[in-house]
């Protein structure tokens, strides 16, 4: 296995977390991986986004120009990077924050309302989590028992308030994203 993943936002959705999660997670099963970010001098509301390689075996270079995945989190992002994907790669969209649909008829496109599904579980800052989790489902690079372990593990004792709602975010993704398998 060899994935070559781009979270791409703006600042402020948690786009260099849920790569980092997605990092630590393929490092906690003994995979191969990097992560690089890559973000605009803004604090909130610039670009953002970072790549992720995760492989069985020692990867040769972090750079990702095509990935096989992309994980959008806005309309701009979208534009950018529906483009680059491999063909029959998978898009994962946060059709919460688009306005312009994918074109591209040689991927597994999933479109879920992750702002949306956020807000109804009361915390709209974990849409990422939803995201990360709705990928995973499509495309099990890992287990989503140690991504739990290590989401738990990164939020740590200060962030404990925070736990139920990100446990419940992986679940939501998961769910949408298969429930869309279950329609198409």
């Amino acid at each position: 296995m060899h994935e070559e993943i781009i979270f791409a936002g703006f600042g402020g959705q948690g786009v260099l977390f849920a790569g980092q999660l997605l990092a630590y997670t393929a490092l906690a099963e003994g995979k191969h991986v990097t992560w690089i970010p890559s973000y605009g001098p803004e604090m909130r509301g610039g670009t953002a986004n970072c790549t992720v390689v995760v492989s069985d075996d020692p990867i040769g270079s972090p750079v990702c120009k095509h990935p096989t995945i992309a994980v959008v989190f806005n309309n701009p992002s979208l534009e950018k990077y529906e483009e680059t994907i491999t063909p029959h790669g998978l898009l994962v969209v946060n059709e919460s924050m688009i306005v312009t649909q994918p074109t591209r008829d040689d991927l597994e496109i999933v479109l879920l309302p992750a702002t949306t599904a956020a807000m109804q579980l009361g915390n709209v800052k974990v849409s990422n989590v939803i995201l990360l989790a709705a990928m995973l489902a499509r495309r099990p690079l890992v287990s989503m028992d140690t991504v739990e372990a290590v989401l738990i593990e990164k939020l740590g004792a200060r962030k404990a308030a925070l736990h139920d709602v990100n446990i419940a975010a992986l679940k939501r993704g998961k769910e949408l994203s298969l429930a869309q398998t279950e329609t198409a």
